[in-house]
């Protein structure tokens, strides 16, 4: 029976020991711990907010197209006898490019040249004859009709005769040789491919709510990424009426390459484009700006507390933002200072 009592005054003696040191460490955690004084003021930077007059500048990024590409291939079939360009040829409208064979057609040409020699031969002829009654005035007009096919025929084998040789449709740059000379060829059967990136088209995708920014005929500075200190100048020459499947509108600009042909069919680029009239707005740092890109919050300073503030943004121009609502000018707002700030705080200003 002792024995049984000495255990169980053991275990409670254990027991006691066990809570008092579970006390007494939480008590030297608690010490330890930094308990955050919430009356404390926060050392921020602040400045007041200004209405300023200035102009908006908007920048869309987009590729630069080639303003024509067209794969070229013969009216006729026949073996290609030679071919005038190489890759990256840059040749002119009208420029022989490649020629097919066509010394049949020129010797079935000189044939029908013969016979319209001797067809206007009966017709003078049958013309002095018909007028002395010595003949009937239908072999005279058989003659003539006769003439009249053969001429047809020549023109048809002249034709004929000028798509063999397969010319430029506008200036540009040979960008890809499909042939070589012993080649045969024929109808629909690419034989080259011609690039125009004399000229150059710009094309931005842009949003629904920025679309009307842009203009017809409007002028606008583009730059290009891989060349950072050349810009262009484009015109608007299309601003789609209909969203593509990013629910967003397509812009074309047009303008011309420089003259060394620096910029190449899907270079990247950017776009600028200005308003027309100078607006009086508050602009405020985009560094200042807090919570969430739906609902962008400020800190307005109000009797010594930074007090959270929704506001309403309606562009960006550089490293700021503009607002429409949500803060007055006049209103301090906080710049630096974010780390242990919270609706309510008390503040001191630096």
């Amino acid at each position: 029976m002792l024995k049984k009592i000495i255990y169980i005054v053991a275990i409670l003696a254990l027991i006691a020991f066990t809570v008092f040191k579970l006390k007494s460490n939480k008590e030297t955690t608690e010490n330890r711990v930094y308990q955050y004084d919430e009356e404390k003021p926060i050392s921020v930077q602040a400045i007041p907010v200004i209405a300023s007059d200035s102009q908006s500048e908007y920048t869309f990024s987009g590729v630069f197209e080639a303003n024509r590409e067209s794969k070229l291939s013969a009216d006729l079939q026949g073996k290609v006898t030679a071919v005038f360009v190489e890759m990256g040829s840059v040749v002119q409208k009208g420029q022989p490019l490649v020629q097919l064979d066509n010394t049949l057609l020129k010797l079935q040409l000189q044939s029908v040249e013969i016979q319209i020699q001797g067809l206007e031969a009966d017709v003078s002829r049958y013309e002095v004859l018909a007028a002395a009654d010595a003949i009937q005035g239908v072999q005279l007009e058989k003659a003539i009709l006769g003439l009249k096919t053969a001429n047809v025929q020549k023109a048809t084998l002249e034709e004929q005769i000028q798509k063999t040789t397969i010319r430029a449709p506008f200036n540009g740059i040979v960008t890809a040789k499909l042939t070589e000379e012993g080649a045969f060829a024929a109808p629909g059967v690419p034989l080259l491919q011609l690039t125009d990136i004399l000229n150059l088209k710009f094309v931005v995708n842009v949003p629904d709510n920025e679309v009307s920014k842009f203009h017809e005929a409007q002028i606008c500075q583009v730059s290009i990424d891989v060349y950072p200190g050349l810009l262009l100048s484009g015109k608007v020459a299309m601003v789609g009426s209909k969203a593509n499947m990013g629910n967003s509108y397509p812009v074309h600009l047009a303008l011309k390459n420089t003259d060394d042909l620096k910029i190449k069919s899907g270079m990247f680029g950017k776009v600028t484009v200005k308003t027309d009239a100078n607006n009086h707005r508050i602009s405020i740092p985009a560094s200042a700006m807090v919570g969430t890109s739906l609902q962008p919050q400020v800190y307005v300073v109000k009797n010594g507390r930074a007090v959270l503030q929704n506001i309403t943004v309606t562009g960006r121009v550089n490293d700021k933002v503009i607002v429409q609502e949500g803060v007055s000018e006049g209103d301090k707002i906080v710049t630096t200072g974010f780390i242990n700030l919270f609706d309510g705080a008390k503040i001191t200003i630096n």
